[in-house]
């Protein structure tokens, strides 16, 4: 998702870690788990959005440094657990990322990114997705629903505001149409179009559609403070970002590919846990990471959901 005009507001990772980090398991052509099919080794490259890149995240030193991607970011653990060396790893993932950018080279405040799927091959045996977010314009929606819950409090005291009201889901959804449902939906067909490009590039490869970790909690009143959203609101977006999991699931089991759940063990960590829990930051964050984007702490849940589907954790 976008960092750069959105919201306003060690270095070793441990096998145990990574290992203890939960995901969902893969189902084969004859429906055995993942951990029934042999780990996958490189060349491996990873594809996606800030979500995938990790901005702010240390240490920033990749290229173009406008990617704004980490060396802890989940591609990074992934391929640090598979024992990969340098050359078998390509980390094309970019902050700001659409899907059209990854047939196209992405303009960045510093450099240009290729296209991200040009560094695919015959050769390549893994690559990872993350994508969808800027497709659907998550963060300015998010963004929109913030403002619309700053109002909203200033003329309710936090607390006694109902539970349900949404002034930001009202404002964009009318006559029965939801603005970002529609965008979801066309967003699969373009889905649909990438998956089917990596294959052809990369017959051999195994391919992992990694999907978004939980932003906000069950309940709209424990994010009032943290996020700035009137109480229904929480709910509203809770409900965006489960119909994109949702679409990026059905993209992936149609092409062949394996969906990796990040949204189920990332629950009770959201951006409005406490510090020491949360795998996402909210909108003022207390650990190195972007404003509403995963800390390293939620990169290392991801690789550790990512591993799991891919057969090397149990």
């Amino acid at each position: 998702m976008r960092t750069r005009t959105q919201l306003t507001l060690a270095a070793a990772i441990s096998c145990a870690g990574l290992l203890a980090a939960v995901g969902i398991g893969r189902g084969g052509d004859d429906g055995a788990p993942s951990s029934a099919l042999a780990p996958p080794k490189g060349p491996y490259v990873a594809l996606g959005d800030s979500y995938t890149a990790g901005p702010k995240i240390p240490g920033q030193h990749a290229k173009p440094a406008g990617c704004d991607r980490s060396d802890r970011n989940y591609p990074a653990l992934v391929a640090a657990e598979l024992g990969l060396a340098a050359a078998e790893f390509r980390d094309m993932s970019c902050s700001g990322a659409t899907m059209a950018d990854l047939f196209a080279p992405q303009s960045t405040d510093h450099g240009t990114n290729p296209a991200q799927l040009s560094a695919l091959s015959a050769s390549t045996r893994l690559v990872t997705l993350g994508i969808g977010g800027n497709d659907i314009g998550f963060s300015s929606l998010i963004k929109s629903c913030v403002t619309s819950g700053v109002l909203y409090q200033l003329e309710n005291r936090i607390g006694d505001a109902a539970a349900n009201e949404a002034p930001c889901r009202e404002r964009h959804s009318s006559a029965g149409s939801d603005e970002a449902e529609v965008k979801i939906k066309a967003a699969g067909g373009r889905l649909s179009d990438v998956l089917g490009d990596i294959k052809r590039r990369a017959p051999e490869a195994r391919t992992y559609v990694v999907g978004y970790p939980a932003i906000l909690p069950d309940k709209g009143a424990d994010c009032e403070r943290a996020m700035g959203l009137a109480p229904g609101d929480v709910g509203f977006l809770r409900q965006k970002e489960q119909q994109l999991n949702a679409m990026l699931r059905d993209a992936a089991e149609a092409a062949g590919a394996v969906y990796v759940d990040t949204y189920a063990p990332s629950a009770g960590h959201d951006a409005c846990t406490e510090a020491g829990t949360r795998w996402v930051e909210p909108l003022m964050p207390s650990a190195p990471a972007a404003p509403v984007h995963p800390n390293e702490r939620g990169e290392r849940g991801m690789a550790g959901a990512v591993l799991r589907a891919a057969g090397v954790s149990d």
